[in-house]
């Protein structure tokens, strides 16, 4: 067993890749930083090796089998915990240089996400981040699948290793001629016959809009969905509709927030991690993030 797990390593690496990749080789390869052609090697030698078939070609991408599908999910895993207590090891001497993968939500792009960022920075400019913004199920199969190191996540995943930070108060974001926009707050019930502007319904904060409206007694009149919250904005702002989103630092005009008044309209931000073993680089911005929280 111990001989199948030297040799395998690399060829269950790459099928993980090519997995991940939606079976473009070419850019699981580059991932990798190897040739195509030692991609294809790989696969097809971890074929022989398990006398499996693993890959269906389909055009210029292949699909791969059901036994693939399941051995990419099960090896997964453990392959990044493999990779990830390595990397503990080889930069315990020189823990302020490296790369972390840091991924954020998209409505956390103004404010304190980049102020910390930006002290952190300053404080080990010897770390390369390598950011992403994206929405939390995106974020949260990153994690998965060894894409990202670390991510700030709405909502926590109960299957990661997460730590909460804070809670995101959600308000009403209506246009600022609307009649409602100068109450000093509003119940959702208010907003019963307005059009809404959302996210897609695989976005959270989509399903928490679509469940406090349903507890308020009517299904919102989703009249445009949009995946930016920055576009939800500026649509608001010339009349279009109205929205439930978080507070924006970044001030558009011709729009309000109001808060809501009723049940707890809040989200919960948590701080989670791919592994519970983390490279000395990734537990450093693990360590500051928790120490500074995000005021």
């Amino acid at each position: 067993m111990d001989e199948w797990v030297k040799s395998l390593a690399p060829q269950l690496r790459a099928l993980t890749e090519v997995a991940a990749q939606g079976g473009h080789m070419t850019s699981a390869a580059s991932a990798l930083g190897i040739p195509q052609s030692s991609m294809s090697r790989r696969i097809h030698a971890l074929e022989e090796a398990l006398r499996l078939p693993l890959l269906i070609r389909d055009g210029r991408t292949v699909r791969l089998t059901p036994s693939a599908v399941s051995l990419a999910q099960l090896v997964r895993a453990p392959l990044h915990d493999i990779e990830m207590s390595i990397a503990q090891v080889t930069e315990t001497a020189d823990p302020d240089h490296g790369t972390v993968r840091f991924g954020f939500p998209l409505t956390m792009g103004s404010g304190a996400v980049p102020d910390m960022l930006a002290e952190f920075n300053l404080k080990h400019p010897g770390i390369r981040l390598q950011l992403k913004q994206a929405h939390g199920s995106a974020l949260i199969e990153d994690l998965r699948t060894g894409g990202l190191d670390l991510a700030i996540t709405i909502p926590p995943p109960a299957e990661l290793e997460h730590t909460i930070l804070a809670t995101q108060q959600i308000n009403a974001v209506l246009p600022e001629d609307h009649p409602l926009a100068s109450r000093a707050c509003i119940e959702l019930e208010d907003l019963e016959d307005a059009r809404f502007i959302a996210n897609p319904t695989s976005y959270n904060l989509r399903q928490l809009t679509e469940r406090w409206c349903r507890r308020a007694g009517y299904e919102p009149n989703i009249g445009i969905e949009i995946t930016e919250f920055a576009t939800i904005r500026e649509l608001i702002s010339r009349g279009l509709g109205v929205a439930l989103l978080p507070h924006s630092d970044r001030r558009v005009d011709g729009i309000s927030e109001v808060p809501l008044i009723g049940e707890d309209h809040t989200r919960t931000i948590a701080l989670t991690s791919a592994t519970a073993t983390q490279t000395a680089v990734t537990q450093r911005l693990n360590d500051f993030i928790l120490t500074r929280g995000l005021n």
